[in-house]
C-alpha cells in the first residue's frame, strides 16, 4: 500500500510540474550580480502557476535572496546553473522561525531538483553580519561575544521548510551556508535523494537537520559539514501542541563526514524518536560520534536500528545517552530498544577534522582516548540495547601521567544528567572500549574490541547496571573476564 501511495504521488507530481517556465524569459540575468530575487518571486506568485509548474533555473549564476516557495512548485536548476545567496542580511526574509534562501511554509506537493548548485556564500554573508555588529547596527543581544561571531538565530539557512507535506530533494549540490544548511521542520512525506552538501563554511554548518518529522527518506547522498552530519531533534512540547517526533525516518546509502558528529540524534529531544533506521552509512574524518543516540528533554528513543556502518578516522565509536536537561515535567526521558548491528570502526589517533576550515572546539582539558558509552541517569536506566557484529579499533597507547581515573573512584565520575550531551561529557573515563552506567538489559554479541597498542585501562567498566550479556566478545590480549569490571551490577553474564 505504501508503495502503492508513492506511485500515485509521484505521477500527480509529473503531472503537477509539467508546465515549464525558464526564470530568464520573466527577466532573470543570471550574470553573477544583479539581484534576481523579484524576477524569480514574481514568477513562483504568478495566477498561472497556481495548479502547478516547473520554474527553471539554466546555465548561469544567479544571485538571489530570499524566495518563497508554493504548493505544486518544482524548483529545478540545470546542469551548470548555480543559485547564489545575497551577501546582504537585508536581503534574507523568515515566515515562522528563521531566515533562509529558499523558504516554504504550511504548503504541499514542493520539490527542488536538478544537476545545479545552490550556494548560499556563508562566510561572506556571516562576515557582514559580523561587521554590521561592530558598526552598532545588530543588537548584542544576536551577537555572541565569547565566540565574536552572530548567533545562529541570525546567520540565515539555505533551505527552511516548516509544516509542509509531499516535499522532495533531489539531485542537487547544496553548499557554503551562514548556518544550518537546510531545515524541515515538522514535515511529512519527505524524500532527500542524491544531493550532496559541501559546507565547511562557518559555524553550525549541519549538513541535514530533520526536526519532527513523520515519514522521511534521506538516501545515496553525500554530506560533509563543519558540524553534524544528519541530525535528527524533537523540539515541540506535546503537551501543549499535540503528538510531534521525529517518526518512520529512513536514512541509507549516505556517506558521510563531519567535524561534529556523523549521524545525530538528539540533542533536542522534547517529543522524541521512533521507528528510525540508519543502514549502509560510510563515514569518514569525524571528529565526535559516527553515531549519536540521544534524548534528554523528555522524549522517547524508541526502536531504533542501526546496521551497516562502516566508520574511519573517527572520534568515537557511538555514543548511547538518557539525559533530563530541559523539560519541565519531572518526566524523564526513556530509551527503550536499540539495536546496532554490523559495524565496523576504526578510531582515530589524532584529530580526525584536522583538515577542515571550520574544526570542531577542542576540550578544555587533557584526555586519553574516550570509549564508546551507553548511561542513563541515577534512578532510571535505559534499557533493551542490542549490540551484534561489531568491531571497533582503537589506537591505544594511553598514558596514565596524562590522565587517569582510579577504578575505586567511580562515584565521582559525574552524572551531569541536565548537560548538553557529548561523549565527551564526562571527561576522562577508566575504559578505553565502552562505559556503560544506570542500564539494564543490554547484550554484547560478536562483538570485538582491538588494540593497536598497549592499554593501561580496564577494556569495559560496568556501573549500576543489571542484566548484562557478553556473548563471544573479545579484546586484544586478555580474556574478557579481565578486560571487563563491575561495580554495583548485578546479573551480569560471559559466554563463549
Amino acid at each position: 500500500m505504501k508503495k502503492l501511495y508513492l506511485l500515485f504521488f509521484l505521477i500527480g507530481c509529473s503531472n503537477l510540474f509539467s508546465q515549464e517556465y525558464n526564470v530568464e524569459d520573466f527577466g532573470a540575468i543570471g550574470d553573477g550580480n544583479t539581484i534576481n530575487t523579484e524576477a524569480i518571486q514574481s514568477l513562483i506568485d504568478k495566477e498561472t502557476l497556481t495548479n502547478g509548474g516547473k520554474i527553471v533555473i539554466p546555465k548561469g549564476k544567479f544571485v538571489i535572496g530570499s524566495i518563497i516557495l508554493k504548493s505544486n512548485i518544482e524548483l529545478h536548476l540545470e546542469k551548470g546553473a548555480e543559485l547564489l545567496g545575497s551577501t546582504k542580511p537585508e536581503d534574507y526574509k523568515k515566515l515562522s522561525r528563521w531566515k533562509a534562501l529558499i523558504l516554504a511554509e504550511n504548503q504541499s506537493n514542493i520539490k527542488i531538483s536538478g544537476r545545479g548548485t545552490i550556494n548560499g556564500r556563508g562566510a561572506q554573508l556571516a562576515l557582514h553580519l559580523d561587521s554590521l555588529f561592530y558598526l552598532g547596527k545588530i543588537d548584542s543581544a544576536d551577537y555572541n561575544l565569547n565566540e565574536r561571531r552572530p548567533k545562529y538565530t541570525i546567520r540565515p539557512q539555505i533551505i527552511e521548510f516548516v509544516n509542509c507535506t509531499n516535499v522532495m530533494v533531489e539531485d542537487i549540490t547544496l553548499k557554503n551556508a551562514a548556518c544550518w544548511v537546510q531545515t524541515y521542520d515538522r514535515c511529512t512525506e519527505l524524500t532527500i535523494e542524491n544531493i550532496t552538501v559541501e559546507s565547511d563554511s562557518y559555524w553550525n554548518n549541519d549538513g541535514i537537520d530533520i526536526i519532527d518529522c513523520k515519514n522521511v527518506r534521506i538516501s545515496n547522498s553525500k554530506i560533509n559539514s563543519s558540524d553534524d552530519g544528519i541530525c535528527l531533534k524533537s523540539s515541540i512540547d506535546n503537551s501543549k501542541l499535540g503528538d510531534y517526533y521525529c517518526e518512520n525516518i529512513q536514512i541509507n546509502n549516505c556517506k558521510v563526514r563531519s567535524s561534529a558528529s556523523a549521524i545525530k540524534l538528539g540533542s533536542r529531544s522534547v517529543g522524541g524518536f521512533k521507528n528510525i533506521t540508519i543502514d549502509n552509512i560510510k563515514i569518514y574524518d569525524t571528529f565526535r560520534s559516527a553515531i549519536a543516540l540521544e534524548t534528554v528533554d523528555g522524549g522517547i528513543l524508541q526502536n531504533v536500528k542501526v546496521k551497516n556502518i562502516r566508520a574511519k578516522n573517527v572520534g568515537n565509536a557511538f555514543f548511547i545517552r538518557l539525559g533530563q536537561r530541559y523539560r519541565k515535567s519531572k518526566t524523564p526521558s526513556t530509551i527503550q530498544g536499540v539495536t546496532i548491528e554490523n559495524m565496523k570502526v576504526n578510531i582515530a589517533n589524532e584529530r580526525p577534522d584536522k583538515n577542515y576550515k571550520i574544526k570542531g572546539p577542542d576540550l578544555p582539558y587533557f584526555h586519553n582516548t574516550f570509549p564508546a558509552s551507553i548511561t542513563g541517569i541515577k534512578g532510571h536506566s535505559l534499557a533493551n540495547i542490542h549490540l551484534e557484529n561489531i568491531q571497533i579499533s582503537y589506537p591505544g597507547n594511553s598514558i596514565k601521567a596524562y590522565a587517569n581515573y582510579p577504578l575505586e573512584h567511580l562515584d565521582k565520575i559525574p552524572e551531569l544528567e541536565r548537560a548538553y550531551p557529548e561523549y565527551s561529557m564526562f571527561g576522562e573515563l577508566p575504559a578505553w572500549a565502552l562505559y556503560l552506567r544506570h542500564a539494564s538489559n543490554i547484550q554484547l554479541k560478536n562483538v570485538h574490541f582491538k588494540l593497536r597498542n598497549k592499554e593501561f585501562r580496564k577494556a569495559i567498566v560496568l556501573d549500576d547496571v543489571q542484566d548484562c550479556k557478553f556473548i563471544n566478545v573479545s579484546f586484544t590480549g586478555v580474556s574478557p573476564a579481565e578486560a571487563i569490571y563491575q561495580n554495583n551490577s548485578s546479573a551480569i553474564t560471559i559466554e563463549d
